[in-house]
Parts: structure tokens; C-alpha cells; sequence
């Protein structure tokens, strides 16, 4: 596992969800955090925490995304070619664009391709819109190009 320097890297909340488990006394809550974090150069990962308190469910999230950096092929500032990607009920569509498009995505693959340093795509979420799911496809997609 590499070490990264996490000075370089930006991290972007995708969600935080409140969990809530039922017992004798009344309800107990726990919080979940959906993050992303990437440097812009081509390494993009996401985490996920869960922790009792939403700023331990944060950084147990970072940490976690610091586990699952994965390697993005650019072509420019765009992406080498189309693909098309399936997790679990979830299917993400990313399309190169020409040069002055911008990010056009949206839900979880925004902060994704971001931080990826895409500056130019064309991104279409099917299926399945949980922010969860639609992150880690994205990320799949995006480590599945081939430069």
C-alpha cells in the first residue's frame, strides 16, 4: 500500500446519513459519511465511515479513502474513451468531451471526476441513484480506462 502525501489531496463530503437503531430505552443514532478525495493529477479514491458522532464518521472516511486511491488514464484534460460501467443496481455512462465542455455530471459522479482532474466529460447515471453506489461505479468506470 502506497503513502500519500495528504497535503496534496482535497476531500469532498458526498453525503452524510443518519442511521438509527431502535432498542428497549428509545432510538440510538449513528452517522455514516460518504467521502471523496482525489489530487486533481489522475488519483481519485472514496470512503466510507460510520461512527456515533458525524466528525469520527468523517474521518474514519478519509482514512478509508486513502485505502482505495485508485489511478485514472487521462487523455488531455478529458478521458481516452467511452465507457460504460454497471455496480450493483447503479450504471454510469462517461463520454469524452471536446475541450471547453466542462463537468457535466451530476449526484455522486460530480465530486468523483473533479477530483480526478477531468476537466472535460460528458457523464449520464442510470439505474440506481444511491450516492453510494454511483460513486464506487464512477470509480470503477474510471480505473477500467485504458490510456
Amino acid at each position: 500500500m502506497e503513502k500519500y502525501n495528504r497535503e496534496e489531496f482535497e476531500e469532498v463530503i458526498v453525503d452524510i446519513g443518519r442511521v438509527t437503531k431502535v432498542v428497549k430505552g428509545g432510538r440510538r443514532f449513528r452517522f455514516t459519511a460518504l467521502v471523496v478525495v482525489g489530487d486533481k493529477k489522475g488519483r481519485v479514491g472514496f470512503g466510507f465511515g460510520k461512527a456515533k458522532e458525524v466528525p469520527d464518521a468523517m474521518k474514519k472516511a478519509v482514512d478509508d479513502a486513502f485505502k482505495n486511491i485508485v489511478e485514472v488514464k487521462l487523455k488531455g484534460s478529458t478521458i481516452p474513451h467511452d465507457i460504460e460501467v454497471k455496480f450493483n443496481a447503479s450504471r454510469i455512462l462517461l463520454k469524452p468531451a471536446s475541450e471547453g465542455t466542462g463537468v457535466i455530471a451530476g449526484g455522486g459522479a460530480r465530486p468523483v471526476v473533479e477530483l480526478a482532474g477531468i476537466k472535460n466529460i460528458l457523464t449520464k447515471s442510470l439505474g440506481s441513484n444511491n450516492s453510494a453506489n454511483v460513486v464506487r461505479a464512477t470509480i470503477k468506470a474510471l480505473s477500467m480506462l485504458k490510456g
